[in-house]
């Protein structure tokens, strides 16, 4: 079976060449300091939705701007007619694999040799920002498509010419000039702090709603840690378009347990690597809070991790491994070596991106899954890790009890508090309950 590339109508993109030239500075249009005074770019401001199941409000009004389809992939489409991609990803061949998982193969040759090296050690997860290191600050300003920030007045809103507020560090939303699918790019959460490639509440709180902007289950957005091949130490989430189902978001699980934030956590089953699934929940952020949780606790215990967002933002895969680990050791087969596959998140999903044509040719279910093996923790690895992120979760819960609790004695003289003040916490699960998906 091969795929076809969804192409959609450009829009006249809001950058001008025009206005780089008028401006002064470092001759390369950036984003930093001796570019960006004056600079203006398209701002998409979203309505934050407090449930996590995507019902739309009965009287909610039409966005000005089509997110996905006009705005994101017809912005895409213009910096490709531009040339400002540093290959054609269109005219990769792609296939899915015959068997019962579907997973997906694509021929890039050459794209290891076009991206940008990783600069940085691959054996901590944690690692200061380096700004003499390349990060999305150094990139041009056509390659930035607009700003993504939740909406000042509760409603959808598109300004096609903003100001860039360089004192509020607005989030974009750029290409990746390396893409590995139709519509890859980039949200890099508040862009001018300068973060280091580190989850927290509020950075993945923003991927999820993108997420649910998109409002299209084949648009997914995944995330690598250090050591788990993310190759820039900025913060940055991926995401691109694919219209066909990931093989991880087929494959069977079995539920752990249920906070009471509604919150349900389960585990992979009869896949390649072991993971955790997060959905549900009362509200959005009670699933980012409870995902971001798991993520820090991962990172403060510098275990590499993938993280993709699937289904609108409503389905987390929380995916630790110990590929690069592997590597360092020796202990992975010199024929998966000479693949030159760097399994992050997009491999880890079976969306598998290949650089030589006879791995394309003779691509494999079992060949897929023999790779894919090799970046899985081990079971008893696996539940270890797993007990740190449940403890992790529930300390933090107690945590906001205690705050709430807090408050709410603070407030006892003003009149009782609307709601509950109660906090997600760990609560048993039906254990061995399969669920196939």
């Amino acid at each position: 079976m091969m795929l076809r590339i969804k192409r959609v109508p450009t829009i006249v993109s809001n950058f001008q060449a025009e206005d780089a030239g008028a401006r002064s500075g470092c001759g390369r249009n950036c984003l930093k300091s001796c570019c960006i005074q004056g600079a203006k770019l398209p701002l998409y401001a979203f309505k934050k939705e407090n449930s996590v199941d995507g019902e739309k409000a009965q009287e909610k009004k039409e966005p000005p701007v089509e997110f996905l389809d006009s705005l994101l992939l017809g912005e895409w489409e213009d910096r490709m007619q531009r040339g400002l991609f540093r290959y054609d990803v269109t005219a990769c061949e792609t296939k899915v694999i015959p068997g019962d998982y579907g997973f997906v193969a694509q021929l890039n040759e050459g794209r290891h040799l076009k991206k940008r090296p990783t600069e940085f050690r691959v054996d901590k997860v944690l690692q200061p920002f380096d700004g003499n290191k390349f990060n999305f600050t150094k990139v041009g300003q056509e390659e930035v498509l607009f700003q993504f920030e939740a909406s000042e007045d509760g409603d959808v809103q598109f300004f096609p010419n903003a100001p860039i507020d360089v004192d509020n560090s607005p989030s974009v939303v750029a290409i990746n000039v390396s893409p590995i699918e139709y519509g890859h790019v980039l949200l890099i959460p508040r862009i001018f702090e300068c973060l280091p490639q580190r989850i927290d509440r509020e950075s993945f709180l923003l991927a999820l709603y993108m997420a649910a902007e998109a409002a299209n289950p084949y648009f997914r957005l995944g995330y690598n840690s250090l050591g788990a091949f993310a190759t820039i130490n900025h913060l940055h989430f991926q995401a691109y378009y694919l219209a066909v189902p990931f093989p991880i978001e087929k494959a069977s699980t079995k539920k752990v347990t249920t906070l009471d934030s509604g919150v349900k956590i389960s585990e992979l089953v009869n896949y390649p690597v072991r993971g955790l699934v997060f959905e549900g929940g009362n509200t959005l952020q009670d699933l980012s809070n409870n995902v971001s949780e798991a993520c820090s606790c991962l990172q403060d215990n510098n275990i590499p991790y993938n993280v993709l967002i699937a289904d609108c933002g409503r389905r987390i895969f929380l995916l630790p491994q110990c590929y690069a680990e592997k590597q360092a050791l020796g202990e992975v087969s010199a024929e998966l070596l000479d693949t030159q596959v760097n399994p992050a998140v997009w491999e880890i999903s079976g969306h598998i991106v290949l650089k030589r044509r006879e791995d394309f040719e003779g691509a494999s279910e079992g060949n897929a899954w023999r790779l894919l093996a090799e970046v899985s923790l081990s079971e008893e690895r696996f539940q270890e890790v797993n007990a740190l992120i449940f403890e992790a979760i529930s300390s933090n819960s107690r945590l906001l009890e205690e705050e709430a609790a807090d408050l709410a004695k603070n407030r006892e003289e003003s009149g009782p508090i609307k709601g509950s003040s109660r906090r997600p916490t760990m609560v048993s699960g039906t254990q061995e309950c399969l669920v196939l998906q």
